[in-house]
C-alpha cells in the first residue's frame, strides 16, 4: 500500500512535468477531462455517481449542476482528486450547485477560484464530506468568500471537511434550514465557521484554530430569510484564533477582531456549551447586537437584539492576554481593561420591549451564563450614554437562570 501511493503520487507529477514540456498535451487533455466533467454534469440523470479523476485537474471554467436529483459527485480522495482553478477564466465559483435535492459531494480536493470555492443554492438535502476547499499562499483579501457556502438550503450535513484562506468564512452557511457541522477543521481564514440567518443548526467536534473569529453565529439585515435561530454549538476546539483580518473593505466580518473565539451576533435561542474556547487574545466569547457594528439599519423587519442565548459549561483559558490594537473593537477592550479583558463580554444594549416591570428582560429574552471554567465576566454597558462610554458591570448574577 505504501509503495503505491508513493507512486500514484510520484506518477501524478510526472504527468504534470510532461504537461509543461509539452504544453499543446497538457492543455488538451485538461480541456478533454473539463469538457468530460460539465457534459457529464449536464447529462447525470437520477441516482447518477459522477467521478472525478483521481489527479490534479487544472480548470478554467466553473464546474455548474442545475436541476439534478439523487446525485453523488466522487473523487478519488483529499490530495487524490485535486481540482484546481488557478488560472480561472470563466465563472467565479469553482464548483457550483442549484436547484436540487440530494446531492452529495465527497472525496476531493478543490483549490484557488476566483470566488467561491463551492456554492449550493436552494438544494433540499445536501452532503458535504471529505472534501479540503482552500486557496494556497498566503490569506488574501483577493480569496474567495467562502470554501463551502450553501446558502438557502435545507437538511445539510458538513462532514469531516477542511477549509482554509476564505475571506469571509472557511465553512458558511446562510439563510438555511436543518443543519449540522461536524468533524470539520477550519483554519487561516477570516471566521472559521459561520451560521447566518439560519435555522436549527448543529455544530460539534469541530476544530477551528488560526482564524480571525472561531466560530461565528449571526443574524444580518436586507437578506431574504430574516431570522435565524435554534442553534448548538458544543465539544469545538476553538483555540488561538488570532489570525489578521484580511476581510475586503466593507465586509461585515471585516469589523470582527483578531483574537474572537465565539461571537454571537443579534440571533435568537443560541446554545454555546462544552466547547474549549482556549488562547484567543481579544474576546473569547462576544455576545452583541448588530448595533455593535455601528452601520444604520434599514431593514424594518430586522431584529438586532440577541436573545434568549446560553453559554455554560465551557472551558476558556486561564493567564493574561493581549488584545489586537488594529481593530476598533479589539482597542476599545484594550483600553477598558489593558490584559484582563474577561472571556465573556456582552454589549449589554437590550431591546425596551423584552424588558419586563423591573427592567430585565423577560424569561424568553434572557442571557445565560453558568458553569464556565475560568469564564470571567464583563457587561460593558454599551446601551449607557453611548457605545462603549458606559459603566462596566462585572457581575454576573443577574445571568445566573437558575435562580
Amino acid at each position: 500500500m505504501r509503495y503505491f501511493i508513493f507512486h500514484s503520487f510520484y506518477l501524478t507529477r510526472l504527468l504534470i512535468a510532461l504537461s509543461g514540456i509539452f504544453p499543446a498535451w497538457g492543455l488538451q487533455a485538461q480541456a478533454d477531462i473539463e469538457k468530460q466533467l460539465q457534459t457529464r454534469m449536464i447529462l447525470a440523470e437520477d441516482g447518477d455517481v459522477i467521478e472525478l479523476p483521481q489527479g490534479f485537474v487544472t480548470l478554467s471554467n466553473t464546474l455548474w449542476l442545475d436541476g439534478k436529483n439523487n446525485i453523488v459527485v466522487r473523487g478519488a480522495g483529499e490530495g487524490k482528486t485535486i481540482l484546481s482553478f488557478k488560472n480561472q477564466k470563466q465563472g467565479a465559483e469553482g464548483l457550483k450547485v442549484t436547484n436540487a435535492k440530494n446531492i452529495t459531494l465527497q472525496d476531493f480536493t478543490i483549490e484557488d477560484s476566483k470566488g467561491d470555492l463551492i456554492k449550493t443554492q436552494t438544494v433540499n438535502g445536501l452532503v458535504f464530506k471529505n472534501i479540503t476547499a482552500r486557496w494556497t499562499g498566503k490569506p488574501k483579501a483577493s480569496n474567495g468568500s467562502y470554501a463551502l457556502y450553501p446558502v438557502q438550503c435545507f437538511n445539510v450535513r458538513i462532514e469531516r471537511c477542511t477549509a482554509i484562506g476564505a475571506s469571509d468564512a472557511g465553512i458558511y452557511v446562510g439563510q438555511s434550514d436543518s443543519v449540522w457541522v461536524t468533524d470539520c477543521y477550519a483554519r487561516n481564514n477570516v471566521a472559521g465557521i459561520e451560521i447566518e440567518n439560519t435555522t436549527n443548526a448543529w455544530v460539534w467536534k469541530n476544530k477551528s484554530e488560526d482564524n480571525t473569529g472561531g466560530i461565528l453565529v449571526f443574524d444580518l439585515p436586507d437578506l431574504m430569510k430574516k431570522r435565524g435561530g435554534h442553534v448548538q454549538v458544543y465539544d469545538n476546539e476553538v483555540k488561538a484564533n488570532n489570525y489578521r483580518n484580511f476581510a475586503p473593505k466593507g465586509n461585515i466580518v471585516g469589523k470582527v477582531p483578531p483574537g474572537t473565539g465565539v461571537m454571537i451576533l443579534a440571533t435568537n435561542d443560541v446554545d454555546v456549551h462544552h466547547n474549549q474556547i482556549l488562547n484567543n487574545k481579544t474576546a473569547s466569547t462576544a455576545i452583541v447586537s448588530y448595533f455593535i457594528a455601528e452601520t444604520p439599519i434599514k431593514d424594518t423587519l430586522y431584529n438586532p437584539y440577541p436573545t434568549n442565548i446560553r453559554i455554560h459549561d465551557n472551558t476558556y483559558s486561564k493567564g493574561k492576554r493581549m488584545p489586537t490594537w488594529k481593530n476598533k473593537l479589539g482597542f476599545i477592550f484594550w483600553w477598558k481593561f489593558g490584559r484582563k479583558v474577561p472571556h465573556i463580554l456582552y454589549d449589554g444594549i437590550q431591546n425596551p420591549d423584552h424588558l419586563d416591570a423591573s427592567g430585565q428582560l423577560r424569561s424568553e429574552y434572557r442571557i445565560c451564563i453558568k458553569n464556565n471554567q475560568n469564564g470571567s465576566f464583563a457587561n460593558i454597558r454599551a446601551d449607557k450614554i453611548g457605545l462603549f462610554k458606559g459603566d462596566i458591570s462585572k457581575d454576573i448574577r443577574p445571568y445566573d437562570c437558575s435562580k
